[in-house]
């Protein structure tokens, strides 16, 4: 009898490759079961017609004539994309090492959506979870955590005190056998996840749209797994440009600094280990209060995005629940980015919507406490300021050699703290460690569908 456990990674980047009995179960199990085992199976970026779910955005509220093409990530089960490096990582651990839901406690450091994503994927193949995260983020974050059933350790901060997260984990949980610690910012199966799956998602929506081409890519690191998606469309599409983005009150990858935001998600204070500098060109800044800004606009402003600038109307009540803050500050990212380049008509910038709006809504609560009543005048201003009047100010070349040297020293002064040998981090440098770590799927997708077999 056949055991189902999970896809494989095949399978997430081509679910109509998975078993179509099990891919209708599952469709059906999203619907009305969000914690039925199956909902492993729709872990991917398409929808039921095997399409993956994108939007285009307007040029009149993106003031460009490039099309910016946004993945859409609330979709996946537990609502965020972030599942998906959650799943390869514990899947990954039971084929290849053997770990056993009874022998393990599954521990997730985390900002929210990883964390969520933890506890999630760990109630669904038996484990029980606990999730290591900054004490100050979204009231939502928190409860959809224990929804799943998952416990929480919370350390003091905000979403820039993530490294007390990371050193909490190493200091009470990495050594101890009764742990499998799931730190998000080094593992590989992030990387691979994101370069073979969302990578190739990015590449086939933008096939149906302008020039069926992709001029670049812009994202927030936050772990560097969403980055990783660089590397593939760079296969296809070798003179894409890649845009890291990070809020500029914690410009760490730009200028070393660090400092408090409110973009839940990124801007780690940090170079994360699997983050591959080498195929990174541009870091750029944005403003976190834009991002929290620009969010209240797309979820509320639909009459004033309508009659003050245009935006079709289909187009702009779409927009309701589609995005979070660093969906936000991913899209002022690529709107900025088309400008950078002089992109024209048919041209595509594409980026990523990580979750939706659904853990959000106590930051808009917040944003009106210190805002004051929020009117549809000072939408509107708001609106053509954060995103048609996106500026080209705050971007650093970092092709440069000097640039790349200063951003490995980073990572190494870094993750030597926490056990990685310069050995180790000298090979990060090199573009054949990532190939290699890549070129794993194939053996490792055999194992998977042996292991479901046995």
């Amino acid at each position: 009898m056949t055991k189902i456990v999970g896809p494989t990674y095949e399978e997430m980047r081509h679910p109509e490759k998975i078993r179509p009995d099990i891919r209708q179960q599952a469709q059906k199990a999203l619907r009305e079961n969000e914690l039925a085992p199956i909902n492993l199976f729709n872990i991917h970026w398409k929808d039921e017609h095997n399409r993956v779910r994108y939007i285009v955005l307007p040029p009149e509220l993106t003031g460009v004539e490039a099309n910016i093409i946004v993945l859409i990530g609330k979709d996946f089960p537990s609502g965020s994309h972030k599942v998906g490096p959650v799943y390869t990582t514990l899947i990954e651990a039971m084929v290849l090492e053997g770990v056993k839901p009874e022998d393990k406690i599954v521990v997730g450091p985390s900002t929210g959506n990883f964390g969520i994503g933890t506890a999630y994927v760990s109630k669904l193949l038996g484990f029980r979870s606990l999730v290591v995260m900054p004490d100050s983020m979204s009231a939502e974050r928190y409860e959809r955590i224990r929804k799943y059933g998952g416990d929480l350790d919370l350390t003091p901060g905000t979403e820039s005190d993530v490294i007390l997260t990371l050193e909490r984990t190493h200091d009470h949980y990495m050594r101890d056998p009764r742990y499998l610690v799931l730190a998000q910012f080094e593992l590989l199966p992030n990387y691979r996840f994101h370069r073979y799956v969302t990578g190739w998602a990015a590449i086939e929506a933008a096939r149906e749209v302008g020039n069926k081409g992709i001029a670049a890519f812009a994202c927030a690191p936050g772990s560097a797994g969403t980055i990783a998606a660089a590397d593939e469309i760079l296969t296809h599409y070798p003179d894409a440009v890649i845009v890291a983005l990070e809020p500029r009150e914690c410009p760490t990858l730009y200028s070393g600094g660090q400092g408090q935001h409110r973009i839940e998600g990124i801007g780690d204070k940090m170079v994360t280990l699997i983050h591959n500098v080498l195929t990174t060109d541009y870091v750029m800044l944005i403003h976190d209060d834009d991002s929290v800004k620009g969010l209240k606009v797309l979820q509320d402003g639909t009459d004033v995005l309508v009659e003050r600038l245009g935006v079709p109307r289909e187009v702009a009540e779409s927009f309701k629940g589609l995005f979070g803050i660093s969906s936000v500050c991913n899209i002022i990212g690529a709107i900025k980015t088309a400008k950078m380049l002089g992109l024209g008509k048919g041209d595509n910038v594409v980026t990523i919507a990580t979750d939706g709006f659904d853990r959000y809504p106590s930051v808009m609560e917040d944003l009106e406490k210190r805002r004051g009543p929020i009117d549809d005048d000072r939408l509107e201003v708001w609106a053509r300021g954060i995103f048609r009047g996106a500026t080209t100010e705050e971007i650093l070349d970092v092709r440069p050699r000097e640039q790349k040297n200063r951003l490995f020293r980073m990572k190494r002064e870094l993750w030597t703290r926490f056990g990685y040998s310069e050995e180790y981090l000298r090979r990060m440098e090199t573009q054949d460690f990532w190939d290699e770590e890549y070129a794993r799927i194939p053996e490792i997708d055999a194992r998977i569908r042996e292991w479901r077999e046995s």
